[in-house]
């Protein structure tokens, strides 16, 4: 999203840019995406649910990502959806396959397999989506992503002599139905199992290992699950847990589509027929039961190229580096210690990244 969406802007302060990208389409995670650009209400909001983030670009994203969504639905896409379920954020839904299109046709000369192999002398917006397919090999989990982020960014930057942020080891992901599941790009986003605060949970060998609650978005449990042995845990759930909701979806329906794309679900009329061993919690007071066995996977990192609100790609001094800018989660720190809207990141930066490039080039 990140590189067109400053393409597009680009082109519109009179400015021609070539969009390469690796992979054999346009649009990369986005396109995969369930297309909500958000971002918490206020910066306090945001700087307690993502400590370690860099306020700078948290405070850019709260102050800036509403016109950017009203300049992005002005180039003649409608929101789906102007309310994002969740009280303490705010942003808007679109059509995934619709906005890759849009942005696309705004971008102009978009060429395919046409990776980034050098920098040279221009200027350039690195937005190759850091490196998550780096990550999930070195967990050996599943990506819940474009196959094609594989840190080529962050390393022609560091060439250069870039900075890295905080939060290099964090990413956001989802917990998905563990093999033997067959989860294809095409259901990423219905094939996630987004509820862990209802279940009791425990890893392959039926061990609790995530004493708190997880957060509202679970972001940390699905770390948390990542760094079990095998990168796999079990939902334990009762008879009361189905009924409950996320969003459109109740627990229920996620269950069925894990069955239905090959995962490991069981029933038991005890909690002892579940074969997990010895299992005690307050969650689970009424029978049935049912466990389904999930693994972490990787959507995108969190830590990348340290960069300023106008997207300039620093140096350890905090210097900028001329001519060179980062976008999207090439540009890392903005959610260390959290979750936060990599879409949003995206079209923020992106602007800002275009806006800094056309006023050099002046």
């Amino acid at each position: 999203m990140a590189g067109l969406v400053a393409a597009a802007r680009l082109r519109e302060l009179g400015i021609e840019a070539r969009v390469l990208e690796k992979g054999d389409r346009p649009g990369g995670s986005m396109l995969l995406s369930s297309g909500f650009v958000w971002r918490h209400r206020t910066l306090d909001s945001f700087r307690d649910e993502c400590p370690g983030g860099d306020r700078a670009l948290q405070t850019a994203i709260v102050e800036q990502l509403d016109e950017r969504l009203d300049w992005l639905e002005g180039l003649g896409l409608e929101a789906l959806e102007r309310d994002t379920g969740n009280p303490s954020t705010t942003g808007r839904r679109f059509d995934a396959r619709s906005l890759t299109d849009l942005l696309a046709r705004r971008a102009g000369d978009v060429r395919l397999r046409a990776p980034l192999t050098a920098l040279d002398d221009g200027s350039v917006i690195l937005a190759t989506g850091g490196f998550a397919g780096l990550l999930a090999r070195r967990l050996g989990v599943p990506l819940r992503a474009n196959p094609w982020s594989e840190g080529d960014g962050l390393r022609l930057a560091r060439e250069r002599g870039a900075d890295m942020s905080s939060g290099l080891d964090e990413f956001y992901g989802r917990a998905l139905p563990a093999s033997p599941a067959v989860v294809e790009e095409r259901d990423f986003v219905r094939a996630s199992q987004l509820y862990g605060r209802f279940a009791h949970v425990v890893d392959d060998g039926g061990s609790t290992f995530f004493e708190s609650e997880p957060s509202w978005s679970e972001n940390d449990l699905v770390q948390a699950i990542a760094r079990r042995p095998g990168g796999v845990a079990w939902y334990v759930l009762d008879a009361g847990t189905p009924k409950q909701r996320v969003r459109e979806r109740t627990v229920a329906d996620m269950v069925v589509v894990a069955e239905e794309l090959g995962g490991e679900v069981r029933r038991a009329a005890t909690l002892a027929g579940l074969g997990l061993g010895t299992i005690e919690s307050s969650k689970l007071r009424t029978p049935p039961f049912t466990a389904v066995k999930v693994t972490a996977s990787v959507t995108h990192t969190i830590g990348g190229l340290r960069v300023d609100r106008a997207a300039r790609v620093l140096d350890a001094g905090r210097n900028p580096l001329g001519g060179l800018y980062a976008a999207g989660v090439d540009a890392g720190g903005v959610a260390t210690g959290g979750y936060a809207s990599g879409l949003a990141a995206a079209l923020v930066l992106g602007c800002a990244a275009a806006e800094a490039a056309a006023a050099e080039s002046v």
